[in-house]
C-alpha cells in the first residue's frame, strides 16, 4: 500500500459519517480515526501502519502515527459499530479481486512442491493463470481478470473455497 492509496482512504474518511475504519492487506493493517468529538472533516484523521505478525521475512517495522493518540471518547463499544463492506475500501483505493468461480479446492501452485503461479508482489497479466481449483476431480485454472501486482492471497493452499470468495487482491495500479 503505497502514501497514494491511504491519501485516497483518508479522503474517504473524511467524506463519510463514520469516525473510524480498518483496513488489512498485502500484510499492511491501516486504521484511520477522525478522533474524538471531531464530527467534522476539520481535524485531520489518523493513521497507524501495523505489519502483521506472520510476516515471514521477520522484518521489524515500528508502528508510525501520523499525531499522537487521543483517548477515546465516551460512545459505542466496538462491537457496537457499524461494519463497513470490504468491497467499500478496495474501490477506495483500486484493488481488483481475484474470486473463485465456484466450490472447490484452491491450489496455488501446478502440482505439490512446485513453485506457485503467483506470489505477493509478482506482476501479472490478463489471461494469465493466478491458482488452480479443484472441483470433481477436474483442475480449472482460475486466470487473472486484470493487469496488475498480486498484493494480497487470502487463501492457504489446499484448503476449501466458496462460490465467489475473494482469493486475491490485485493493484491495476502497481
Amino acid at each position: 500500500m503505497n502514501l497514494q492509496d491511504i491519501q485516497k482512504l483518508i479522503t474517504m474518511l473524511e467524506k463519510s459519517n463514520l469516525n473510524e475504519m480498518e483496513l488489512e492487506t498485502g500484510g499492511t493493517k491501516i486504521r484511520l480515526s477522525k478522533g474524538p468529538g471531531a464530527p467534522t472533516p476539520q481535524s485531520p484523521p489518523q493513521f497507524v501502519m501495523m505489519p502483521q505478525a506472520s510476516q515471514a521475512h521477520g522484518a521489524h517495522i515500528p508502528t508510525q502515527a501520523a499525531e499522537p493518540a487521543a483517548p477515546m471518547a465516551a460512545g459505542p463499544a466496538p462491537s457496537d459499530a457499524i461494519p463497513i463492506p470490504a468491497a467499500a475500501h478496495l474501490k477506495a483505493i483500486g484493488l481488483v479481486e481475484a474470486k473463485s468461480p465456484m466450490v472447490g479446492t484452491f491450489y496455488r501452485s501446478p502440482a505439490p512442491g512446485a513453485e506457485p503461479f503467483v506470489k505477493i508482489g509478482d506482476r501479472v497479466r490478463k489471461g494469465q493463470t493466478l491458482c488452480i481449483i479443484e472441483a470433481m476431480k477436474l483442475m480449472n485454472e482460475i486466470e487473472c481478470e486484470a493487469d496488475g501486482v498480486i498484493v494480497d492471497v487470502l487463501t492457504e493452499n489446499a484448503q476449501p473455497v466458496e462460490y465467489g470468495e475473494v482469493l486475491m487482491h490485485i493493484d491495476p495500479n502497481g
